[in-house]
């Protein structure tokens, strides 16, 4: 079984297309553009390369993959963007390239869903299984992990990191790192409201883990302790559970101010 190809779309020779891949009306599939099996664009799409994408994604119509990253810096040097399996991408998506002193790649895993109007910028990281909602932006350099939830019109400053299972409110804007577990909300800048608890019991979090988790938060964010006070107290909490451990770890290889 070969790709399948509209008859309007054109695919450069230098693309690289699966068995079971279908090309939808005036898509345009550039040079260096390898697609894993299964993988389908619909219309008017675009995507660059070099890009690896792999297999079972779903890109609907006007979305733009694989394009120059935004930056005043880039001069054209070779970077690149890997997409994983089993993604989303809705209408008007946008994904950019890495830039050559930004470590050159764009990652994406599996599973995730970006929603209609999400950007992704140059040299970022996303786990798997995350949502991104409606008009949500991630700046350059920002690092995503696992199972994060973006509510629309949230944006995300560049070289921040957004920690597993995090849930970033409506309209949230994000100026530092966001621990694993926490549920930020708008107030200008966006600030902890809260751990995301009901996201963790969906995700079969018992209640002790929940409840150490919900410790950890008051004291990083509630007892009023400076940080590294609370780092100590955290360290105490993180013998008997690993995912207090995740979120101090967190702490611990942050480049930006941590959200407090």
């Amino acid at each position: 079984m070969s790709a399948t190809v509209h008859p309007s779309a054109y695919v450069e020779p230098g693309a690289r297309l699966a068995d079971g891949v279908v090309v939808g009306a005036f898509t345009y599939i550039g040079d260096e553009v390898e697609v894993g099996e299964g993988t389908v664009f619909g219309p008017h799409c675009v995507v660059h390369g070099p890009t690896r994408i792999g297999r079972d994604n779903r890109f609907y119509a006007q979305c733009a993959i694989g394009g120059d990253p935004q930056d005043k810096k880039f001069a054209g040097e070779r970077t690149q963007l890997h997409i994983g399996d089993g993604n989303v991408f809705r209408e008007f998506v946008t994904v950019n390239r890495g830039t050559g002193n930004g470590g050159g790649i764009t990652r994406i895993g599996d599973g995730n869903w970006l929603l209609a109007y999400t950007h992704v910028a140059h040299d970022c990281a996303i786990g798997n299984l995350c949502v991104f909602s409606n008009n949500s932006t991630l700046a350059g350099h920002v690092t995503v992990e696992d199972q994060v939830i973006m509510s629309g019109f949230s944006g995300i400053h560049q070289f921040c990191r957004i920690g597993a299972h995090a849930f970033i409110g409506m309209g949230a804007l994000v100026n530092g790192d966001v621990p694993p577990f926490v549920m930020v909300a708008q107030d200008g800048y966006g600030r902890p409201r809260g751990i995301n608890s009901e996201g963790l019991k969906r995700r079969g979090f018992d209640a002790e883990r929940i409840g150490a988790i919900k410790r950890a938060y008051r004291t990083l964010y509630v007892s009023g302790a400076p940080l590294e006070e609370a780092r100590v107290k955290l360290e105490d909490m993180a013998a008997t559970s690993p995912d207090v451990r995740a979120l101090l770890d967190f702490i611990g290889n942050g480049e930006r101010p941590l959200l407090r």
